[in-house]
């Protein structure tokens, strides 16, 4: 029977509130395609962390814990969505990744780690971040190739650094010793999904990170191992700023679904010539519910229907204006390629059940989106994905917690 991460993961982190929290948000994988473990983002915004259970049976649970712990923080210190150099190998750019993650995990790894201090990193001093390892690995590959230059022109042939020098291209996941060698599988990063995806896997992390900080700060011990310097990060990140319209756009095109019909006119690829293709239409159908309380601006209604006139290229929205109540005869169909002025045209309080009991009673919409201040209880489960557009302060103190996603809109 092969080890099952999942049925480890609360006794591995049993002192460590912060790393649980954050554990919690993010799906595990077994898989044998990679050697050892890795995290990454999918095309649907998400955070998955692969990992391979014969890797992950062989460590100690020191290692194991060490390990999780390394994943973690290059979802913390960005290193899946934000970290990269152009013009720099990828390689050289993981290695530093790896140097500024391990600095918090002396002792904790297996050996074959990049580690400061240790091994072709013997001189490189601890605590330091990406950006400066990246500059000193560089440095000794300029050192090392300028040796090698005079070597040949003195006939001397070969490599000055020999293997394992900073920067070398070693393999992903290579399980020999000596403390100079990338372990984990950085193959999902932010290069490989849409910019789209990314920015949902952005704002994602920070909601992910604030209520880990949160249930850390409730508690005496909650942040365990985290240095003070990472607290300081992690608090420091929750300050930036979304592109809300980038979610927005990619909370559209995610919720589409495929509708396929025969045609004669496209070649089916595995019955060429004896089966009709195949021909796709994809056109997400939208619930858009807006909040017409008065408490809800003017300038952010302004804001939100400006978006949608340009996100109506990419799909027809059902506007659904709603106070305490949703008047059917006020619902209306927002066409493809249509523009709509903004308008209030209702003035009651606010009542979250209202549009979600619309949205699951016509039960034919992919995602609903509802604009509002947040200023109302907890409404009931809502069939179609769900999404909440507010204001910052909306964000900040919401009536009700929830799972789903908020985005706060930065208004014009």
């Amino acid at each position: 029977m092969s080890f099952d991460l999942n049925q480890h993961m609360a006794r591995l982190l049993i002192n460590e509130p912060f790393f649980a929290s954050l554990s919690r948000k993010i799906q595990k994988t077994e898989t044998r395609a990679i050697p050892t473990a890795g995290v990454r983002v999918t095309e649907e915004g998400r955070f998955e962390m692969l990992y391979n259970p014969e890797f992950f049976e062989s460590l100690p649970d020191k290692q194991r814990l060490g390990v999780l712990k390394h994943e973690f923080y290059h979802l913390i210190f960005e290193h899946v969505t934000s970290r990269k150099v152009e013009g720099v190998n990828p390689k050289t750019q993981n290695i530093a990744a790896d140097l500024a993650i391990n600095s918090h995990l002396v002792g904790e790894l297996p050996e074959q780690c990049c580690m400061p201090g240790v091994g072709p990193f013997a001189e490189y001093p601890k605590g330091l971040t990406f950006e400066a390892y990246l500059k000193m690995i560089q440095k000794d590959q300029e050192e090392n190739q300028q040796e090698d230059d005079d070597n040949q022109e003195e006939g001397g042939g070969g490599s000055a650094g020999g293997d394992g020098e900073p920067g070398d291209d070693q393999e992903d996941g290579d399980s020999s010793g000596g403390g100079g060698q990338q372990f984990d599988d950085h193959s999902g990063w932010s290069d490989e999904v849409s910019p789209e995806a990314q920015a949902m896997a952005k704002e994602r992390l920070k909601q992910d990170l604030k209520e880990a900080a949160q249930e850390a700060s409730g508690k005496g011990d909650g942040w365990g191992t985290c240095s003070q310097s990472v607290r300081e990060e992690v608090l420091e990140r929750l300050k930036t700023v979304i592109d809300w319209k980038k979610v927005l756009r990619y909370f559209i095109k995610t919720s589409q679904k495929a509708s396929k019909s025969s045609t004669v006119r496209r070649i089916n690829k595995r019955y060429p010539w004896v089966h009709a293709g195949k021909k796709v239409k994809r056109q997400a159908k939208i619930a858009i519910a807006i909040d017409q309380s008065g408490s809800v601006s003017n300038e952010l209604l302004a804001t939100f229907f400006s978006e949608l006139n340009s996100l109506a290229k990419l799909a027809s929205f059902t506007v659904i204006p709603f106070d305490t109540r949703v008047d059917e005869s006020l619902v209306y169909e927002w066409k493809k390629g249509q523009n709509h002025k903004v308008e209030r045209v209702m003035y009651g309080g606010t009542c979250f059940d209202a549009p979600t009991e619309y949205i699951n009673k016509c039960g034919n919409f992919d995602g609903a989106i509802i604009l509002t201040d947040m200023e109302a209880p907890k409404p009931k489960a809502c069939k179609a994905q769900r999404m909440w557009m507010t204001d910052a302060n909306g964000q900040a103190y919401p009536y009700f917690k929830t799972s789903e996603r908020v985005i706060p809109i930065t208004t014009i």
